[in-house]
């Protein structure tokens, strides 16, 4: 079954807008175990406009008791404050994205150019050394999976992105595809296979239907928009049964 890993950077959106520390990031990570997830995910951009690094180091120990079965998943944009946080809280899987610091959010991936190549070469050894699982955000294209494996990652996450916005546009059929053929590739190279981005109860089963084998996909801003209807705990196991093939809970 895939794992789902929660991304709590919605939460604490919501508690930056106010100087009371709520909502708890730490509640809402406690929330997440209790559900039955299988992890969380963070993402400590530099500017802290959502997820602070004191964050990480808090999720950190509050995980402590169930890692690693429980994973700790970071992304980020490799540069040094970002390596220096993950040698010191040592997350099992580290999601790197080639960001630049002032982007919205994450809507394009690694196209692994020589350029990002001397950008990862000693990045992606050096979190190895560091017991982290190392992925790559990818857009949804085949060719660029054979790069991923070359320059020495573990894996791969889908954006499916583009897939969500095709699939709300009700002309969802090539980006399956393309997330299909992406995700096989992957699998014949021997690379974990992630996803991530805009999934929702909606577009997540057509998704997991066409992927097989995928490990993981990381989910925050949809299902923090549906636990404002039907509670977090009960949006963590729907999004849990919608990965499993069965449905919303």
């Amino acid at each position: 079954m895939p794992r789902l890993s929660v991304n709590l950077n919605k939460i604490a959106l919501l508690r930056n807008s106010r100087r009371t520390g709520v909502p708890d990031v730490l509640r809402f990570g406690r929330i997440v175990h209790d559900a039955g997830a299988d992890g969380l995910t963070a993402h400590p951009r530099p500017d802290e406009r959502h997820i602070r690094s004191i964050d990480v180091f808090d999720l950190a120990e509050l995980m402590r008791p169930w890692r690693p079965s429980f994973e700790l998943n970071i992304e980020g944009y490799p540069d040094s404050r970002f390596l220096d946080l993950v040698g010191q809280v040592m997350p099992e899987q580290c999601t790197l994205v080639p960001d630049a610091p002032d982007v919205l959010t994450s809507e394009e991936g690694w196209k692994i150019s020589a350029e990002h190549r001397r950008l990862l070469d000693p990045v992606i050894p050096a979190l190895k050394a560091m017991q982290s699982r190392v992925i790559l955000f990818v857009d949804p294209d085949p060719a660029v999976v054979e790069r991923v494996r070359d320059a020495g990652a573990d894996g791969i996450e889908i954006y499916t992105g583009s897939y969500a916005a095709a699939y709300r546009a009700g002309t969802p059929a090539d980006l399956l595809r393309a997330c299909a053929a992406t995700a096989a590739r992957a699998a014949e190279l021997g690379l974990i296979v992630n996803i991530g981005h805009d999934l929702n109860l909606d577009n997540l089963p057509p998704l997991t239907a066409a992927l097989q084998g995928f490990a993981e996909a990381s989910i925050g801003h949809e299902l923090t928009a549906d636990a404002l209807v039907m509670g977090f705990a009960a949006a963590v196991r729907a999004y849990k049964a919608a990965l499993s093939g069965g449905g919303s809970a």
